[in-house]
């Protein structure tokens, strides 16, 4: 087992839990209130050292009487090693978590994802927000367990919201103001620029020149 598991046994005492290893890999179980600080030895302490957070995602199993569980993939790129450090999280308290942006800037978006798919809120987090789904998506979190297959809108009540959604409330105002810059570009290179995006979309250029 990664010798790290025993080392964090030694600084954290009980806010670790129990440590399994499979196929190779090293999982290790971390007390949700600790859960920051021990990322943080582990990144910044002489001789662990995982400086590079390959990826932070969530799993939910069948049983219901299981926790959600966060999952941090880390790795050091001096010593070429790999640990999964895990997080329960009870279904019947609030699925929160600190957020570990200030520790890896990398996690930002993974949190997210994590966020609009399972609903797990990541305290202190910057920016929040849905990023698969839009802002205005009411049917939940689609990587739960107890969400239906087709979502929980019937098809037609789906296709009604759709057809009046208000676009803008999709966009942030930083990828409006972008759209909106498109109208102070010279008028050749904003010719070049749709010209593009028609030859971009298949049938739609032939569409286009038959009028």
């Amino acid at each position: 087992m990664n010798p790290s598991v025993e080392a964090l046994r030694r600084e954290f005492g009980d806010k670790i839990g129990r440590a399994v290893e499979s196929c190779g890999d090293t999982f290790v179980y971390v007390e949700r209130e600790s859960a920051r600080e021990v990322l943080a030895w582990l990144k910044d302490t002489s001789g662990q050292e995982y400086n590079y957070l390959i990826d932070v995602t969530a799993v939910e199993y069948r049983d219901p009487e299981l926790p959600l569980e966060v999952v941090y993939l880390l790795f050091s790129l001096e010593r070429k090693v790999q640990l999964c450090v895990k997080i329960a999280l009870p279904k019947s308290e609030e699925l929160l978590v600190d957020s570990v942006v200030p520790l890896w800037q990398g996690a930002n978006w993974l949190e997210r994802e994590v966020y609009d798919m399972f609903g797990i809120t990541f305290r202190d987090h910057p920016d929040l927000r849905r990023i698969l789904m839009w802002e205005t998506y009411s049917e939940g979190h689609p990587l739960r367990k107890d969400f239906p297959l087709r979502g929980r809108l019937s098809r037609s009540e789906q296709v009604r919201r759709a057809l009046h959604a208000n676009p803008e409330a999709h966009y942030s105002m930083d990828e409006l103001s972008i759209a909106e810059a498109f109208n102070d570009l010279p008028e050749d290179m904003r010719e070049r620029l749709s010209r593009g995006e028609r030859d971009a979309i298949p049938g739609l250029r032939g569409e286009t020149e038959n009028g």
